[in-house]
C-alpha cells in the first residue's frame, strides 16, 4: 500500500519541491543576512558615506569662510576691529564698558 501525498498536486508544492528554488532561496538569504558584504551592511556603510560627504561639504565651507577672514585680517584696520570685538582690547586713551543684559548667553566667570 502506497501513501499518497495530498500536497503533490498543489502548485506551491511543485515550487518548494524543486531543488533550484531551495538553492536560490539559500543564496538570497545568505546574501541578505549572512555574508560579510550583505545588503544591510551596504545600507549601513552607504549611510556613513553620506554622512561623511555632508561633513566634507561643511568643513570645506568653513575653510572657505576662514580663508576669507584671513584675507580681511591682512588689513591693519580689520585686525584692530577684530581685536576690539573679540578680545575687548583698547587703546591707551580709551575706556571700555561691557554692558550685559539679562538674556545674554555669556556666563559670568565668578
Amino acid at each position: 500500500m502506497k501513501i499518497k501525498n495530498p500536497y503533490k498536486d498543489k502548485k506551491w508544492f511543485k515550487y518548494l519541491g524543486n531543488k533550484y528554488v531551495w538553492v536560490l532561496l539559500f543564496f538570497v538569504i545568505w546574501m541578505l543576512f549572512l555574508d560579510n558584504y550583505s545588503y544591510f551592511d551596504h545600507r549601513f556603510l552607504d549611510g556613513q558615506i553620506n554622512e561623511l560627504q555632508d561633513n566634507k561639504k561643511y568643513y570645506q565651507e568653513e575653510i572657505r569662510k576662514d580663508q576669507e577672514q584671513i584675507k580681511q585680517l591682512k588689513n591693519p584696520e580689520q585686525i584692530e576691529k577684530y581685536a576690539r570685538e573679540k578680545y575687548f582690547m583698547k587703546k591707551d586713551s580709551e575706556d571700555i564698558y561691557i554692558i550685559q543684559f539679562e538674556g545674554d548667553t555669556i556666563q559670568d566667570k565668578e
